[in-house]
C-alpha cells in the first residue's frame, strides 16, 4: 500500500511540475498579435459605406473591430507588462547598488569616528 502511494505521490509530482515557457513565447505572441491587428484594420479599411446600408453586411466589420480591438488590447497590455517587468528588474539592481553603496558609506563613516584604518 506505501509503494503504491509513493509511486501516486512521484506521479502527481512529475505532473504537476512547472514548466517553464518558451523564451521566444513573448516575441511570437506580440507578432500574431500584430499581424491580427492589421487583417482587422484591413478589413475594415475595404468597407464600402453604400454596402452598409444593409444590416446583414454589418456582421464582418462588426467583428473586424471587436478581434481588432480585442488584439490590440491585449498588445498594450503585454508590452506595458514587459515594460513593467524590465523596469522592476532595473529597479532592483538598482536598489540593490544603493544599499551597497549605502553600506560602504556607513562602513566609512564608522571607521571614521572610531578612528580606525
Amino acid at each position: 500500500m506505501t509503494e503504491a502511494a509513493t509511486n501516486f505521490e512521484t506521479l502527481l509530482r512529475e505532473a504537476l511540475a512547472p514548466i517553464e515557457p518558451p523564451a521566444d513565447l513573448v516575441l511570437r505572441l506580440e507578432l500574431t498579435l500584430e499581424s491580427i491587428s492589421e487583417i482587422a484594420a484591413e478589413e475594415l479599411e475595404s468597407w464600402e459605406l453604400k454596402a452598409m446600408r444593409d444590416p446583414r453586411n454589418w456582421v464582418r466589420p462588426a467583428a473586424a473591430v471587436v478581434v481588432g480591438g480585442t488584439a490590440g488590447a491585449a498588445l498594450v497590455v503585454l508590452r506595458a507588462r514587459r515594460r513593467s517587468h524590465q523596469q522592476h528588474k532595473a529597479g532592483v539592481a538598482a536598489a540593490r547598488d544603493a544599499a551597497e553603496r549605502t553600506l560602504r558609506d556607513v562602513g566609512g563613516e564608522f571607521r571614521r569616528v572610531l578612528r580606525l584604518p
